[in-house]
């Protein structure tokens, strides 16, 4: 089973939305999916339970009644983690994850935030010793902007790959409220915001 943990401990930053289009991506490839939702909101959860049984199936997974086993019959497990990282559960997924995936927004805030909570990560055995891959995902950019071009100066910094940045847009709200990724829309519109999100997809199947 291939395990891709989406974590920061700063909250608001697009946790959700980046686990949703991961795990709406492995399963339009194919893959047995699952979903796990340890954040307190449950939004991935409300996602699964919106999404059109036409699309490619996702399993909601809930790793709390799993007791921190991994579920069987399935070969990409998404984990989208709450801001807090104190519970055991999330700790314990965060450490078998073969990729953790961080968002992080153009604000000073989640900049601070996410330096705190790579001081966490880091505090983990298998990503101090560098046998968990670490990718970040700039979201909600907005082009040509002081607080944009402050987030690109933060993130190259820093000693993991930056996948992919996103930019800012209303057609995620209109996705999700129907169950679905951007991939799974249709329209032009959103061409451009799906290219966005393909060095993202090619680093995770690399890693696979």
């Amino acid at each position: 089973m291939y395990i891709v943990a989406v974590a920061n401990s700063k909250g608001g930053c697009g946790k959700t939305t980046v686990a949703t289009h991961i795990a709406a991506h492995f399963a339009g490839r194919n893959f047995r999916t699952g979903l796990a939702d340890l954040d307190r909101q449950q939004s991935a959860r409300g996602w699964l339970g919106r999404r059109p049984e036409s699309l490619p199936a996702i399993r909601a997974v809930d790793l709390d009644v799993e007791d921190g086993r991994l579920p069987k019959g399935i070969d990409r497990l998404v984990v989208d983690c709450p801001a807090a990282m104190a519970k055991a559960t999330v700790k314990d997924v965060v450490q078998q994850a073969d990729v953790i995936v961080v968002p992080v927004l153009p604000s000073t805030f989640d900049e601070d935030g996410t330096v705190r909570f790579l001081k966490q990560l880091m505090k983990l055995k298998p990503v101090r010793k560098n046998r968990r891959e670490v990718a970040f995902v700039a979201n909600r950019v907005r082009a040509r902007t002081r607080a944009a071009d402050r987030l690109e100066g933060f993130l190259t910094e820093l000693s993991f790959p930056v996948a992919a940045r996103l930019r800012d847009t209303q057609q995620y709200a209109n996705a999700v409220a129907d169950g679905l990724s951007l991939f799974e829309t249709g329209g032009a519109r959103a061409q451009g915001h799906r290219e966005e999100w393909l060095p993202l997809f090619d680093l995770l199947e690399r890693w696979a």
